[in-house]
């Protein structure tokens, strides 16, 4: 019993360092392409992914929550504003990330989405590479 346990835990572990890198990823890509988003080196890059993603797993939730009238409003396009505001938190909370405004914050936060949407397209939730295939399965 304790090896499937275990098991859990290290497909949990690994689920984690590959939605972390993946977002590490998309910010890089950001950082390159974005005028007026900078992230000063590895460790920045590293940091910004993992407090991005506590961000995005603690926070968002309650701001979606509670902007939920103007969400529906928007027809959903105040959540990029939301995904937005995720960034430019973790860049306000830290040295050697920095945006110059709000729109490299809602251009960096449409890289990063993009990126982690392509990105869950090929990795399953335990952490493997794999391709989703819709329609139906021959038996």
């Amino acid at each position: 019993m304790q090896g499937r346990h275990e098991g859990a835990i290290w497909r949990t572990v690994r689920g984690f360092i590959i939605r972390m890198a993946v977002g590490a990823l998309g910010l890089w890509l950001a950082s390159r392409y974005v005028t007026g988003m900078k992230i000063a080196g590895t460790e920045t890059l590293i940091a910004a992914a993992l407090l991005l993603g506590l961000a995005n797993a603690l926070v968002r939730p309650i701001v979606v929550f509670l902007t939920f009238p103007i969400t529906v409003v928007t027809l959903g396009l105040f959540l990029l504003v939301v995904n937005a505001g995720m960034l430019a938190g973790v860049a306000w909370l830290l040295r050697g990330f920095s945006l110059e405004g709000f729109a490299p914050a809602l251009l960096g936060s449409i890289i990063v989405s993009l990126t982690s949407w392509v990105a869950s397209w090929t990795i399953g939730p335990q952490g493997r590479i794999e391709l989703l295939r819709s329609g139906r399965r021959r038996h």
